[in-house]
């Protein structure tokens, strides 16, 4: 086991990585910007280093100021957490040809799965079920192009292979629409992500977003972790996930989920790792599979018991993972709301110095956050300040205790979208469950519309 590791990220997942450490017995050293120099798991750190101005370009994703900090303290691994370098396949490279651990996968996965054609191909040869679209990468011909748009049948959805997080992808619906759309969706790529390689899919119109939870090791083990769903959304980010899905029987689980064992083993994947599916009419179609822990990762924690930061320091470390999936047992439900720094209905970001934090508590109860009364949050990263999570024997409990959390929760001196999950809690389509991607934004909209 590493005796010393540096956290390569900010905010909760920092301090989340710091607390496996703490409870392995492993020494932890924080990177940080002179933005989080007074951040909680700064101050608990056994070492720290300040890495660079607010600026997450000259701190958080400045690789040689990482690479320089983990040398100076002698640190054997980082833990990249999610978001910044977490899927930069570059980034491990470098962090392993300078003699250290990346916890992660191998490099070589990470660019594999990082492509989304790639990714699609490795799927399919491995019986992964994949939404209907094009073989690969679209081709320049329009003619061909056109022919492929018909074989799918509209609405098709065009997206970057280098695309994520919701960027680089154009809806069509008619014809007369694909090659610009198609055009204008090249040039977008290779502006984003240097990439101009597109692709097309069948575009779904009502699906939700479920995804499976896997742990693979060096020596070809893997196991899955169960489903969560992840269908309230706005703007392609989540806002609220559970665990499991509520109304997808658990034969259709088991099937993908051994598939998505099966494809970790096939593509030798190591480390912790999601595979993410729209599923709709009882059918699951894999989209991408991101190669980190994922924010959402308590929720599974929660019903199945296993400490899934934990088991990527052990899998990076070397050892043979620990469970077989027989030994797997999945138990009540978990409800995950994001909390933001940010009004709750206009969604403009809220940043400063909370005057007054009092987290909820009680049975089935969990908050992870790095933020405490009188922290300033910064203008310059990501606006949550942290997740509230409940657990029930059931998901009606689940939704109850949730719901007392939230009334019990009280942020003073910025606005949060605490007051969003609480209507959200109530709602009927909620609580009744399995809701779509784009069911948040309709309820959106149409509140706006009554409004005027």
């Amino acid at each position: 086991m590493f005796e010393k590791i540096l956290i390569a990220n900010r905010g909760e997942i920092a301090l989340r990585i710091q607390r496996a450490c703490r409870e392995l017995a492993i020494k932890t050293v924080v990177v940080h910007s002179e933005a989080d120099r007074e951040a909680k798991y700064v101050k608990l750190a056994d070492e720290s280093v300040c890495i660079g101005p607010a600026s997450s370009t000259q701190s958080y994703l400045n690789v040689p100021a990482i690479i320089s900090a983990a040398e100076v303290t002698d640190s054997e691994a980082i833990h990249p957490g999610y978001g910044f370098l977490s899927e930069n396949a570059d980034f491990a490279e470098r962090v392993e040809t300078s003699g250290f651990t990346f916890i992660g996968p191998r490099p070589e996965t990470i660019r594999l799965m990082g492509d989304k054609v790639s990714a699609k191909d490795a799927m399919k040869a491995a019986g992964v079920p994949c939404v209907p679209g094009s073989d690969g990468a679209l081709p320049e011909d329009p003619k061909e192009i056109i022919r492929i748009a018909k074989s799918v049948g509209y609405p098709v959805i065009i997206k970057a292979a280098g695309g994520g997080g919701g960027r680089g992808m154009r809806v069509v619906h008619t014809e007369a629409a694909l090659i610009s759309a198609v055009n204008m969706t090249r040039t977008e790529a290779q502006t984003a992500f240097g990439n101009p390689v597109v692709y097309m899919e069948k575009y779904l119109e009502n699906p939700r977003h479920v995804e499976i939870q896997v742990l693979a090791d060096s020596f070809r083990n893997a196991v899955y972790l169960g489903e969560r769903d992840c269908s309230m959304q706005r703007r392609h980010q989540k806002v609220i996930e559970e665990a499991p899905a509520p109304h997808i029987a658990s034969r259709y689980i088991t099937r993908v989920g051994e598939r998505c064992a099966d494809a970790c083993r096939r593509i030798n994947y190591r480390g912790a790792g999601t595979f993410e599916f729209l599923y709709e009419n009882g059918e699951f179609y894999f989209i991408e599979m991101n190669t980190r822990v994922q924010v959402e990762h308590p929720v599974t924690e929660a019903i199945t018991g296993v400490d899934i930061v934990q088991e990527q320091i052990r899998i990076a470390a070397g050892e043979k993972l620990r469970l077989r999936q027989k030994d797997i047992a999945f138990k009540g439900h978990a409800i995950e709301c994001r909390i933001n720094a940010e009004d709750p209905f206009t969604f403009v970001p809220s940043p400063g110095k909370i005057s007054f934090w009092h987290p909820p508590g009680g049975p089935g109860i969990r908050v992870d956050s790095h933020v405490y009364q009188g922290y300033t949050v910064p203008s310059h990263y990501d606006s949550m300040v942290g997740k509230l999570i409940s657990y029930g024997d059931t998901r009606e409990q689940a939704i109850r205790r949730m719901r007392i959390a939230l009334s019990e929760m009280g942020v003073e001196g910025i606005k949060t979208n605490i007051a969003l999950h609480q209507e959200l809690m109530m709602d009927a389509n909620f609580v009744h469950g399995g809701t779509s991607i784009h069911y948040l934004e309709q309820k959106l909209a149409a509140k706006g519309e009554l409004k005027k």
